[in-house]
């Protein structure tokens, strides 16, 4: 059963927690991360289509690995607590959704400056889809950001130690690099798997909104070949809202999923206690 008491008890004691533990230091490495990310591929985008697709799923591939770090041993360090406070009444549904709640914050705080400093090296299109473009890339930022952390928990909470989550966490990220569908054509197996990665969503998001497929303004395929045009676009990308909020929602889905996965993980791990 799920207490919000208890859930807003268990959010003050992280937020103490992460305050003393200097949490500020996962904004700074936003910046940091964000910064390098922007300044390499600003130049380039929205003058080719191989040049703009490139550093969209650079901005995919740092937003994710931004959120997964903020959380992927936030919940294996203290198992050995959360056994003894469950043994005295705690709910574990309550303190999932307190870490929730911690990475919301912080996820919303990143996402902030990450776009921020993106503003900054990159000429971002203004017209959107539903609203303004910035609107709409700074969701899909903190959709990828916010969802990634929770994965992150997930993650963590399935881990038996913090060692066991980091070694899990390069082949996360490394599946989610795969399924993004920018590296490799997918196809068969491989193409559903995708379904259930942030990569592909986060893609999908940002194509749409750029316009990837054309529709507003003409992105030749590479810079090195000026004259040619592509001669296939992606439907994933094509500038309609049924596009984006598909996108979104996948995102939304997706970390309802590990935030159940998470909970599902913590009562298998306690159930003899």
């Amino acid at each position: 059963m799920f207490s919000m008491k208890q859930t807003a008890v268990y959010f003050k004691k992280i937020a103490r927690i992460a305050i003393r533990e200097k949490a500020w230091k996962f904004v700074v490495f936003a910046v940091i991360i964000a910064a390098l990310v922007a300044s390499v591929v600003g130049e380039n985008m929205f003058t080719t289509y191989e040049s703009t697709k490139s550093g969209f799923f650079t901005i995919v591939s740092a937003c994710i690995w931004i959120g997964i770090f903020n959380s992927v041993q936030s919940i294996c360090k203290e198992h050995e607590i959360i056994r003894s406070e469950y043994r005295q009444g705690m709910r574990l549904s309550s303190y999932i959704f307190a870490n929730v709640g911690w990475q919301f914050l912080l996820c919303l705080i990143q996402s902030c400056v990450i776009f921020g400093v993106c503003l900054v090296f990159i000429d971002f299109n203004t017209e959107g889809i539903i609203t303004s473009a910035y609107v709409e890339y700074f969701i899909t930022i903190f959709l990828l950001t916010f969802g990634s952390a929770i994965m992150g928990i997930m993650l963590s909470s399935i881990a038996g130690n913090p060692t066991t989550a980091m070694t899990i966490m390069p082949f996360v990220l490394i599946l989610q690099l795969i399924m993004s569908g920018v590296l490799f054509e997918l196809s068969g197996m491989s193409k559903k798997i995708a379904y259930i990665t942030f990569s592909k969503w986060g893609m999908s998001a940002f194509g749409s909104i750029a316009d990837l497929n054309n529709a507003k303004y003409p992105l030749k395929i590479s810079a090195a070949y000026p004259m040619v045009e592509r001669l296939e676009t992606e439907a994933c990308y094509d500038c309609v809202a049924e596009n984006l909020f598909t996108a979104w929602g996948w995102c939304v889905g997706l970390l309802i999923c590990c935030i159940g996965i998470s909970i599902l993980s913590l009562k298998i791990k306690n159930r003899d206690s």
